[in-house]
């Protein structure tokens, strides 16, 4: 589940993760997202992420983004090495993925609003 309007404190990690995809294959790239937020949600350090995938044309090609959240470098770091993590991320470059990049940033400030649900 995605970290909807949370702080996160400052010295943490962000890694930022945006992609355009082939159009390939919609279910197991669907079926690796899940798994991929599974096995990230259990891992030490994490803190949670968001994302979001644009709607550009019927061919689901568009532009995503997903941030995750880490306690710190190292947690990033292991994250990346993670063996599941790894070999959905091979399967990304070979089937789901016409490009991507990733941005590790610190976390220097971190602030939320929502709107309350009462009246």
């Amino acid at each position: 589940m995605p970290t909807r309007a949370h702080n996160h404190p400052a010295g943490s990690v962000a890694v930022i993760f945006t992609s355009r995809m082939t159009g390939d294959d919609a279910d197991g790239y669907a079926k690796a997202a899940a798994a991929m937020e599974a096995i990230a949600a259990v891992q030490p350090g994490y803190l949670g992420h968001d994302s979001a995938r644009s709607a550009d044309g019927p061919d689901g090609k568009g532009l995503g983004i997903t941030v995750s959240y880490w306690t710190d470098e190292a947690s990033a770091r292991a994250w990346y090495r993670h063996a599941d993590h790894a070999s959905i991320r091979d399967a990304g470059r070979g089937r789901w993925y016409s490009e991507f990049t990733v941005h590790v940033c610190e976390v220097t400030r971190s602030y939320a609003w929502a709107r309350s649900e009462t009246k």
